[in-house]
């Protein structure tokens, strides 16, 4: 069988070559003793590394979380703040953290 003209895969990039493409995408496959080996995520990793992908994975940890609640509110107390953009419940929680200072200083 002829050898095809680019690796599969490759596409044309002024970033790498050809021969870039050929020199890395020529791996042998995984036997069946190193596939039973292979752990996924931090536990298949060295340690160093594993300490730095562990500690970047989700949200930074609140100081003090939230708590969820339902609540029910006018529509258009609700559509005015939604209408303000990305982060309104944040502007909500603001607006609700004033009030209950203006009622802590009354």
């Amino acid at each position: 069988m002829p050898k095809p003209e680019h690796a599969p895969g490759y596409v044309p990039n002024p970033g790498y070559t050809q021969d870039d493409w050929d020199a890395v995408s020529d791996n042998p496959a995984l036997i069946d003793d190193e596939l039973a080996a292979a752990r996924p995520g931090p536990d298949g990793m060295p340690p160093g590394v594993a300490a730095a992908f562990v500690s970047r994975i989700g949200r930074p940890k609140a100081e003090r979380r939230k708590v969820p609640v339902t609540i029910r509110l006018d529509p258009d107390v609700v559509a005015a703040f939604k209408a303000t953009g990305p982060g309104w419940q944040t502007r909500m929680n603001d607006a609700l953290r004033a009030a209950v200072r203006d009622l802590s200083a009354a």
